[in-house]
């Protein structure tokens, strides 16, 4: 498998938005009968993109655009805010290569941070036992997030996760 992280390029971004939210939509669908919300809006994608310190990279296997990430860097921090395996091509190996490549990538940071919903069991078990992240806080409607959107009661659960660098 030819593998490589990139930079994403302006001529991809509607491929690469579309993929993502495709992605998003049926990992949400395959645990959530009769979905019929946008689990993934196109603004939050740009929101994420246009962030001081964002990075979007395109996952290219074999001359194919086949997953990516948006990650934002501050400093020796850093946020994943989105990593993303196109649909019908999980289950490769991809996601693993996108994380260790943005691991090479940005040697600076000491500490990550993503979140992902807490039913997504598939999303779990890859960033706590495949990335070595640790779930750290439990956003509920007791506890919303501080970095929501305007207006969320808190009813999408979301677990925060960390990996502190060595």
């Amino acid at each position: 498998m030819d593998f490589h992280l990139l930079p994403l390029e302006e001529a991809d971004l509607t491929k690469f938005k579309h993929d993502m939210q495709e992605a998003f939509q049926l990992g949400a669908a395959a645990w959530e009968e009769n979905l019929d919300e946008e689990i993934l809006p196109e603004s939050h994608i740009n929101k994420s993109l246009s962030a001081k310190g964002a990075i979007a990279y395109k996952a290219v296997v074999d001359g194919e655009l086949l997953g990516g990430a948006i990650v934002v860097i501050n400093g020796e921090h850093g946020d994943l805010d989105f990593l993303y395996v196109k649909s019908g091509t999980q289950s490769k190996g991809i996601g693993q290569m996108i994380w260790n490549a943005i691991e090479e990538k940005h040697p600076e940071v000491t500490l990550w941070e993503t979140c992902t919903p807490y039913f997504d069991t598939r999303n779990l078990h890859f960033y706590i036992n495949r990335c070595g992240f640790s779930a750290v806080e439990f956003y509920n409607p007791k506890h919303i997030s501080p970095n929501a959107p305007e207006g969320d009661d808190g009813s999408d659960l979301f677990f925060r996760f960390e990996k502190r660098m060595k």
